[in-house]
This record gives C-alpha cells, structure tokens and sequence, in this order.
C-alpha cells in the first residue's frame, strides 16, 4: 500500500534504485540512462510523488525555469520554436516561461526581475527589436551569460545567437521564381529596422542583380510580417501598372494574406501571379493553394538554443563569449508557384 504522504524513499523503494538515484533523475535526467529515467518516471506516475520545488529551488539555488520572450504571442510562426524549447528544458527539469517582449520595451527593468528575483535563470529572446537602452542593461547584467537571442539578433549586440540562413534561403527564392521563367519579381519586405528585414531584402536585391533582372523601386513593397501587411501589399500590387508576375513574401504570414486578398479581387494563384513566403509554418501546405515558401527548421532552432543556454547555466564559471548557430534552410515546392502565362 503507497502512504498517503508520499516520499522520496517511496519513489526509490517502487523503483529498485536509490534515494540518489531518483533525485539524480528528477534534476538532472540528462545523466541517467533511459532505463532508469523510466523506471523512476513509472515509480513516480504509481506513487502519486509530486517534487517540492521550492525546497529544490532553494537547495540548489536555481528557479528550474527559463523565461522566452516573444514579439507576438498570436504569431503561429513561434509555435514549434517553443516546442524545440520546452523539449530540451523538460529533459532537464526545467519549465519554460512566456512573456511578449512588448511588456519591456519601455523599461528592461521588468526583465531583471524575472532573474532578479529567482523566477529564472536564463533567457531567450525571439525579439531583435529591443530598444537600445534595453540591451545595454541586459549587457551590463550580472546574468548576461545566460541571455541569448533566436531567430532574430541584435547586431552589435554581445549575445550569442541561433538562426536560420535568412541570405541564402532569399537567394533559392529567386533563384526557384527564374527557373520558373519569371523575369519581373517584386518582394514584400518584413518591418522597417528589422535585421531579418534586411538579410533577405539585401540578398534579394543582390540577387536579382546577380540574375541581371529588373527591378523596379515600386516592385520592393513595404510590410512587417502581419496578415494587414500582406493584404495591404496585394493592393498594392494589383495597382501597379506594370505587375511582376512573381512575388516573395518575408514571412509566411504575408504570403498568405496576399494571396487571400487577391482572391477577393478575383485573382488567382498562381495563374495571375506567383507567390511564395519565408518560414513554411504548419499552415502553408494546408492552405489553397498550398503555399511555395522557404523552410526553417524552427523546432532545431528552438532546441539549439535551450542546449546552448543550459550548456551557460550549467556551466561551473559564467562566459561571455559569443557563439553564432547558423541552421540551413531548404525550398518547398508547392502550389503557388508555377511558369508565368504569357
């Protein structure tokens, strides 16, 4: 018969293993073998064993959490980065926290009390578009070591980093449109000062200098990442007098909302035009047409970027040196895309 007040000699009793053991396994499960992480993982689920995590917290120093901020927390983009995350964070006791990086932008102070007051002892952030004084507290911070960024970077910033090859995933965009045999290609670009705006905007233009193709100023179209933007982008281009019969998107979300706007204009994809994005977000290949887009491995980038950041905490000294992840991206061939009508 379990006791009603269960203990962690119970869990190691039902397990066949020691009281060390199972502690071991609760906190570090990382440095035991899958066996064992089992047979504890079943002791506990029959025991009914619930870990007193504030007498761990304040035995080992450590809050076991990990704060992530995003830009958007609506944005579906984030959703398997998350995954990636929560998976390494979960394997080594962690939980993972959430904030919209909207919440700070004003003052970074909201930031250091995350880490200030023990709530966690690391951070993601998913957002390059901190203001500058923000990121000069999070540099001088005594837990800088363990703040790095994903997806998006702030550059000159000391922080290490995670992200996808944004050039050259730009570069096999136009590089599929050619081959397809369009000549006139324009690009809705993401927000104003954004870094990722710049990476593929800039390869994009070189690009299309380097396939000696045309473009005009009209044909590069001002977004920033959201489905208004992309809306707002169709319009545009179903104004334009001399339309590119190829379009690529920065994001996934504006292509979609592109393409949904043209419909309603009675136009279609991709016979009146192509359309192709960036991210391959789980709806692109649902939607209709199924979305051409360029693929990020965003539940690698989420994972690479607990390691590295459990890797700094659980280093025995603090560091500070940078390190820069880069994770390939590869093209999707879908619906959307297809020779222009002559």
């Amino acid at each position: 018969m379990i006791p009603k007040n269960v203990t962690i000699q119970d869990v190691a009793r039902v397990a066949g293993v020691s009281t060390a053991t199972v502690s071991r396994t609760l906190s570090q499960p990382d440095v035991v073998n899958e066996s064992t992480r089992k047979r504890v993982s079943e002791a506990v689920s029959v025991t009914g064993y619930r870990l007193n995590r504030a007498a761990r917290n304040l035995r080992t120093q450590r809050a076991h959490s990990v704060l992530v901020l995003l830009p958007d927390l609506a944005n579906p983009f984030f959703s398997e980065i998350l995954k990636g995350i929560s998976r390494v964070l979960s394997q080594s006791g962690y939980s993972m926290l959430i904030a919209s990086t909207k919440q700070v932008h004003d003052s970074g102070e909201r930031l250091f009390d995350y880490l200030d007051d023990a709530r966690a002892d690391g951070m993601i952030i998913l957002d390059g578009g901190l203001d500058a004084d923000v990121i000069a507290m999070l540099e001088s911070a005594r837990q800088t070591s363990r703040i790095l960024f994903a997806c998006e970077w702030v550059e000159g910033a000391d922080f290490p980093t995670v992200r996808c090859e944004n050039r050259q995933g730009a570069r096999e965009a136009v590089n599929h449109l050619h081959s397809l045999g369009h000549r006139k290609i324009a690009h809705v670009t993401g927000p104003a000062g954004n870094v990722l705006m710049h990476a593929r905007k800039d390869a994009f233009v070189a690009q299309m200098a380097s396939l000696d193709l045309p473009l005009k100023p009209e044909w590069l179209i001002t977004g920033d990442f959201s489905i208004a933007a992309g809306c707002a982008a169709a319009q545009t281009w179903i104004a334009m007098e001399d339309r590119p019969t190829a379009v690529f998107c920065a994001s996934d979300q504006l292509a979609l909302a592109f393409i949904a706007e043209l419909s309603r204009h009675a136009f279609t994809v991709p016979d009146d035009v192509s359309v192709m994005g960036f991210d391959d977000i789980d709806f692109a290949e649902q939607f209709i047409p199924s979305l051409t887009s360029i693929r990020q491995d965003r539940l690698r980038i989420g994972e690479t970027a607990a390691q590295m950041l459990m890797d700094r905490i659980n280093a025995p000294t603090d560091t500070t040196e940078e390190t820069t992840t880069v994770v390939p991206v590869s093209l999707v061939v879908r619906d959307s895309t297809a020779p222009p009508k002559h």
